[in-house]
């Protein structure tokens, strides 16, 4: 069962991967950057609206929060991935062969989970849930950067389906666990965004 699992992630993943060309290239290795000229500004708008909506006492706060929910998606990732120890497909002797390598860079050996997945569905999540009664918008942008983000992976050649589909589970996921903690700080109990 697990075998027949792994081979159809690696046929998505050589579908998927296949689907690229040389003029989209470039947007994609920009899009998988973690700074760059479009993810810098979402998070300076990020934080430019949470101190809006909340002032710089509740801004730090929610800052603080932030940055340990992105360290736990990163060492988890590196836990898992460490333990699991799945090739990414540029190191899979058999795959790389078969695939599009867009970048001569391929990352560090294993890539189950994406911590790039991870930690783009967990600020997305975030702060989707911090701002959905304001303003649902959010939601909808935060999240199509965070599957253009995560499907980049997959174009780069970085990651297979199953490594993104795990890491915006767990980002969600902790996203949820971080809002829930954060709710429960004594000065967020009035407050009306969450």
């Amino acid at each position: 069962m697990l075998e027949e699992l792994v081979k159809i992630d690696q046929d998505i993943f050589l579908y998927l991967n296949g689907l690229g060309t040389p003029t989209w290239d470039g947007l994609w290795i920009y899009l998988s950057r973690t700074l760059s000229f479009v993810t810098i500004p979402i998070y300076l708008f990020m934080l430019y609206y949470t101190y809006r909506s909340f002032g710089l006492i509740k801004t730090i706060y929610i800052v603080i929060t932030v940055v340990a929910l992105l360290l736990s998606t990163e060492q988890l990732s590196i836990i898992v991935k460490n333990s699991v120890a799945r090739l990414r497909p540029c190191h899979d002797e058999e795959i790389s062969l078969l695939m599009r390598n867009v970048r001569n860079h391929c990352g560090g050996k294993f890539g189950y989970f994406s911590a790039h997945a991870a930690n783009s569905s967990a600020l997305a999540g975030f702060f989707s849930l911090l701002f959905y009664k304001k303003n649902k918008l959010i939601l909808l942008g935060l999240t199509s950067w965070a599957l253009l983000v995560s499907y980049s992976r997959i174009y780069l050649g970085v990651h297979y389906p199953l490594d993104i589909i795990t890491g915006l589970t767990v980002g969600t996921t902790l996203s949820l666990l971080y809002i829930f903690l954060l709710k429960k700080l004594p000065i967020f109990k009035s407050s009306y965004f969450i």
